[in-house]
């Protein structure tokens, strides 16, 4: 059906279906060749039409490339970047910017960091092999199959060994962040008993999923694996069980039958491994793998919808700030997504195309639900999951470092007439990370801390580092004191300053001209604390 006609027969199938379902409006099914950011447009206006909210307007251009540069660059665009796009009159310009910004170096960093984070708990463990497979642009489940197999064939795959390897001495934690990290499932709740309020959890589930781990062990720094093991548990009525090897779906996998071996066996093994560890050898790997079957069940047809919707949920609310479904690891019957449709939708496509992230994430910034203002200023702000208006959300430690990094540069180093390769690789080095370590990893609720508050009010890496980097030197040179503040606040806030702000700030710096090094650094201590500079918005 053509979009014209299809787009108000759409509107009346909603209309109809929020008469019994409320919130929950149904829609029809996308065809699968819609290109992915008008499917995203079209799931989430149909409910905002059936509770009828008019969404937030589409942010202005310097806001939206700011929080494009971060959510892909995982910076601030420096002043000739975005003053380069805001003054672009070409209609595709959002499009071309998306695809420059995917196709960086500085994507695959920052999505490296990212998806650390939430794998490794920003440990760095694996950082360096997710960089080269997001530059590489390797589909998530060949990520999911080198994270879960731990190959020791070559150095990457050996540092993607390190997830398990943080965790394989207690393989309860490991089966329970492998269901969080990969299946966007928190069973640790089904271990002493079945699961209170989600009937889809049960004990039978968590011992079947921390069975497939029960036989990997560390030898010497690598990981290995066993022919034999099996997992007892006790139910809550006393019944002592052996677990199934069965994986989230319920779906109870067959495998051959193993003998656990007699002392004699058990001693000549140990032995075995000892003198492989000496060596520095990793250990043979067994003719039959429960982890790799996990791997194989996990990404089969008709058991894969639990893998596809986690990462399409973690993406999502990566770049919006709110997942689909909430918390991301309560992905179960009793907590239905948001958008229901389009979760599906967005599932099928990424597995349809490789389990492309990058094609998942450009579909999604370029959607017009990514690109609203976050700016309510009409009456009660609607939920976060109608996705009806921007959310804000704080910087990463390596966003923020970052960007207070490359804020607080010379603009100059970057200037306009510089030959545009030049110019981003000056940007890319002036955007540095390595005091990442001094900020928090924000989570729920989060608010600038005491020791953060403290560091930017009188830390020595502050006062002394980036407050007396190139940009307060530069902004000492410029004799005008509005072009002066202009140009703090184009680096620092990637805008110019209100009338109001650049009133104030001109008064305050024209009153200290005996000190004016001084008051120019307090403007940018001022911009750089403020909550604009700490938040994506």
């Amino acid at each position: 059906m053509p979009r014209r006609a299809f787009r108000p027969a759409l509107l009346a199938l909603t209309a109809l279906a929020a008469t019994s379902l409320g919130s929950r409006a149904l829609a029809a099914e996308l065809p699968a060749e819609r290109p992915l950011h008008e499917v995203v447009d079209e799931y989430i206006d149909v409910r905002l039409a059936a509770e009828g909210i008019e969404p937030a307007p589409p942010a202005d251009d310097a806001s939206f490339v700011r929080r494009l540069t971060l959510d892909l660059a995982g910076r601030i665009p420096a002043v000739v970047e975005t003053a380069a796009f805001v003054q672009s009159a070409d209609p595709h310009k959002r499009e071309v910017l998306v695809d420059k910004l995917v196709g960086s170096l500085e994507f695959a960093e920052h999505q490296a960091n990212v998806f650390d984070a939430f794998i490794s708990e920003g440990d760095g463990g694996i950082r360096g092999y997710l960089k080269t497979a997001f530059q590489e642009n390797r589909g998530w489940d060949s990520v999911f199959r080198d994270i879960l197999l731990a190959r020791h064939d070559d150095p990457l795959q050996k540092e993607a060994a390190d997830f398990l390897l943080k965790r394989v001495k207690d393989t309860d934690r490991l089966a329970n962040d492998v269901s969080v990290v990969f299946f966007g499932i928190n069973v640790s709740c089904a271990k002493c008993h079945d699961h209170p309020l989600v009937p889809d959890w049960t004990q039978d589930h968590f011992y079947g999923m921390k069975s497939f781990f029960n036989r990997t062990f560390e030898n010497g720094g690598f990981i290995a694996e066993r022919e034999y093991g099996l997992v007892n548990y006790k139910t809550v009525e006393g019944e002592a069980r052996d677990a199934k090897l069965m994986f989230l779906t319920g779906t109870v996998l067959d495998e051959p039958e193993t003998k656990e071996p007699d002392g004699k066996a058990r001693k000549e093994e140990a032995e075995r491994l000892k003198k492989l560890a000496k060596e520095k050898q990793p250990p043979p790997a067994p003719q039959y793998s429960r982890r790799a079957q996990l791997v194989e069940t996990a990404l089969a047809e008709g058991q894969d919808h639990f893998f596809a919707r986690a990462i399409v949920n973690r993406v999502w609310h990566q770049l919006f700030g709110y997942g689909l479904v909430m918390p991301l690891d309560q992905m179960h019957s009793e907590n239905p997504a948001s958008h229901p449709e389009l979760l599906e939708w967005l599932a099928r496509d990424l597995k349809s195309n490789g389990y492309d992230l990058r094609r998942l994430t450009r579909g999604l910034v370029l959607s017009r639900a990514y690109a609203r203002s976050s700016r309510w200023d009409d009456g009660e702000r609607p939920d976060a999951d109608m996705f009806a208006v921007a959310e804000v959300r704080p910087l990463t430690p390596e966003q923020l470092a970052r960007s207070l990094s490359l804020a607080t540069a010379d603009p100059h180093e970057f200037a306009a007439d510089l030959p545009p390769e030049e110019s981003q690789q000056r940007i890319a080095a002036a955007a540095n990370a390595s005091n990442a370590g001094l900020f928090e990893r924000p989570g729920d609720n989060f608010q600038v801390s005491a020791h953060e508050a403290l560091l930017f009010s009188n830390g020595e890496k502050i006062s002394s580092g980036y407050l007396n980097g190139g940009l307060v030197r530069r902004l000492e040179q410029i004799e005008d004191d509005a072009a002066a503040i202009e140009t703090a606040f184009q680096n620092v806030l990637c805008r110019p300053p209100a009338e109001d702000e650049a009133a104030r700030l001109g008064e305050y710096v024209g009153e200290r001209k005996d000190r004016r090094p001084d008051a120019l650094r307090q403007v940018v201590w001022a911009l750089v604390t403020s909550p604009e500079f700490r938040f994506n918005h």
